[in-house]
């Protein structure tokens, strides 16, 4: 039986202008720091240097706040919400017209495939501005509340796993609702934020709706702690978000927390099977398992479990792991060496205490940050692999007998953020959903996003949400507000 290779497919790198360094972002233009350092953002896929970005100070997050204050007082909360869902539509159709440059860029920082990019995480963007653009002058017939007011200024700190997206999430909800923003990147994905910071300069939103500040954890501490900051929004660990929720106690600021997952995906002897492999692979191995709503847990019913394992293997056997540029790869490089070293670490820690690992036989690329999709069988719940978010392509296999077995299985984690549900009966879907500690549930599918649907979870996995009429909630203050 022949075989046949795919010939390499790469996206051209010429339709992004990466420059050699990048400042802040502050009241409408390019600026640089006020004692501030710079630090480096590289390829993950190559170790490359792509360009040296500002580290903003403490006196830099005092000026973006400043201009949001500024711009929220004398602009933006005057503006009608007609004029502000213009801007919103206006900011939607640029990042349509520059899908590409921005689709690229997002692969080379974060090491993620193009396609990906391409098809998932540029149109959903768009996506959630013209979405959100809509509400804008609609916030009276949201079911809010009476008389539903902005909050003034809304920091934001967003997560490296989808720099672009995690940005449309928080920046547009926040305009729509006609607050302004001060918004911090991940330090190893800035690079689409800055990008998006040209893309409100093209759109002619006014100076401080919008403002950008670079840096690590010092500088999102810097914001979350400020005094004049009205609201957090964060996506990232559950161990930050502990450490937010500690430092915004006992303060006037309202807060939404979107943090991790250990998801369950769960398949009943009666699911179509062809369907449930490719929605766990997807499920887990999409941008290289660094999704917070990640099936990272599979459970299989047992009468199924040999045959659901030796497809998915099959499956996996077929996965190209290579160039994030190449429009033929699957999977793409980890984010960074810190992240590839805690996949490794707990990887290890699974083959440690009895647990069968197996990875398809590919030739990784000798430079980067690389690792094979790996599943492993024979797991128990006391494992760290079924307990601990991973946030990479590591897979763990249970197995159950009964759907009340499935339940109490995939409830036993700390986080509640996703599930997934595989069966062809329609009423034991609506009865598991119900029993299911998970913000979000997806029924014979699993990592479908939609900005009309909110997002967010239980537990550990923060509270609040994200998206849909629900997510408006989150940066508004109404009349019965005490």
């Amino acid at each position: 039986m022949p075989t046949f290779e795919y010939a390499p497919a790469p996206e051209s790198r010429a339709v992004v202008d990466i420059a050699s360094s990048y400042g802040l972002f502050i009241n409408g233009e390019f600026t640089d720091s006020q004692g501030g350092g710079t630090f480096k953002t590289i390829s993950p896929a190559t170790e490359e240097v792509l360009a040296e970005v500002t580290e903003a100070s403490a006196e830099d997050v005092d000026r973006a706040v400043a201009a949001a204050r500024t711009a929220y007082t004398r602009v933006w909360s005057r503006m009608s919400g007609a004029d502000r869902g213009k801007y919103l539509f206006r900011i939607a159709r640029i990042l349509q017209e520059r899908a590409r440059e921005f689709a690229v860029l997002e692969s080379l920082d974060n090491g993620k495939p193009i396609k990906e990019s391409r098809d998932v995480d540029v149109p959903t963007a768009a996506a959630h501005f013209f979405y959100h653009a809509g509400w804008a002058d609609k916030l009276d017939y949201a079911g809010l509340g009476p008389d539903p007011r902005p909050h003034g200024v809304v920091g934001q700190v967003i997560p490296w796993n989808f720099p672009l997206l995690m940005l449309a999430w928080k920046i547009a909800p926040a305009l729509a609702t006609g607050n302004t923003v001060v918004l911090k990147p991940a330090e190893t994905t800035p690079l689409t934020a800055l990008l998006f910071a040209q893309v409100c300069q093209q759109a002619d939103l006014p100076a401080g709706v919008v403002n950008i500040i670079t840096g690590a954890g010092p500088t999102g501490q810097a914001l979350v702690g400020h005094e004049d900051v009205d609201k957090v929004a964060f996506t990232g660990s559950t161990g930050v978000g502990k450490a937010i929720a500690r430092t915004i106690a006992g303060t006037r600021k309202k807060a939404t927390l979107e943090l991790g997952g250990k998801a369950a995906n769960i398949v009943f002897d009666d699911a179509p099977l062809d369907q449930a492999v490719e929605g766990i692979v997807n499920g887990i191995f999409f941008n290289q398992g660094h999704v917070c709503c990640a099936g990272s847990r599979l459970l299989v019913q047992e009468s199924i479990a040999d045959q659901v394992e030796a497809r998915l293997k099959r499956r996996l056997e077929t996965l190209r792991v290579g160039d994030p540029l190449d429009k033929n790869t699957d999977v793409g490089a980890i984010n960074s060496r810190a992240q590839l070293d805690r996949i490794t670490e707990l990887s290890e820690a699974g083959e440690a205490e009895g647990a069968t690992r197996w990875s398809p036989e590919c030739e990784l690329p000798s430079k980067g940050f690389w690792f094979r999709p790996t599943v492993f069988t024979g797991v128990s719940q006391t494992h760290r692999i079924a307990q601990e978010e991973i946030f990479g392509p590591v897979l763990s296999v249970l197995t159950f007998r009964t759907p009340g077995e499935a339940v109490a299985k995939a409830n036993n984690t700390p986080y509640g953020l996703s599930a997934g549900i595989w069966t062809e009966k329609g009423s034991r879907i609506l009865w598991m959903a119900d029993q299911l500690r998970a913000g979000v549930v997806w029924a014979n599918t699993f990592n479908k996003f939609d900005p009309t649907s909110p997002f967010g979870g239980y537990k550990e996995s923060g509270y609040g949400r994200e998206g849909g009429r629900h997510g408006l909630a989150a940066y508004v203050t109404t009349g019965d507000a005490t």
